[in-house]
């Protein structure tokens, strides 16, 4: 099972926004922390707005912020929004007929069920789960001023 880089984005967003101090952050400041396109961004963003997953802030001090608490965003249900088509091989789809098996294939109803596990597993998990320590992450996207970091070694 493979997520599309626009999920990827989208909980990366979510985290990123769940573990800053104010809550509120612009799409050039999560490109630049994550390294990646703030076109990309700007099609997540757009669509997580959409959804309720984020509340956008118009304005000189504009940005996005977190449209719900992190315990109330599971990441079974974030992830069946961001990937509509969860087909795991191509005869998934009701319009396929190319299959010379589709109507003795066993293999079907078991990658359905691996794809099941899979959400049900997300499902267990929200995004407070996955920003619960927020400290190394912070640290490692540069959300923590330097005089607030851990020393990472001996003091001069």
């Amino acid at each position: 099972m493979r997520l599309t880089a626009y999920s990827d984005y989208a909980l990366r967003l979510l985290m990123y926004l769940a573990v800053k101090d104010n809550g509120r952050a612009t799409i050039p400041e999560m490109a630049e922390a994550y390294g990646i396109s703030r076109n990309h961004l700007m099609k997540v963003v757009h669509q997580l707005g959409q959804a309720g997953y984020l509340e956008t802030v118009r304005g000189r001090n504009g940005g996005m912020r977190l449209g719900r608490q992190p315990d109330a965003i599971g990441l079974g249900e974030l992830v069946r929004f961001t990937e509509p088509d969860m087909d795991v091989v191509p005869c998934f789809r009701l319009d396929n007929q190319d299959c010379a098996l589709r109507r003795a294939c066993r293999l079907k109803g078991a990658l359905d069920r691996a794809r099941l596990a899979f959400l049900a597993v997300l499902d267990e998990y929200t995004l407070a789960d996955l920003t619960s320590t927020p400290g190394p992450m912070r640290s490692f996207l540069g959300l923590v001023a330097r005089s607030q970091e851990p020393a990472t070694g001996p003091r001069d």
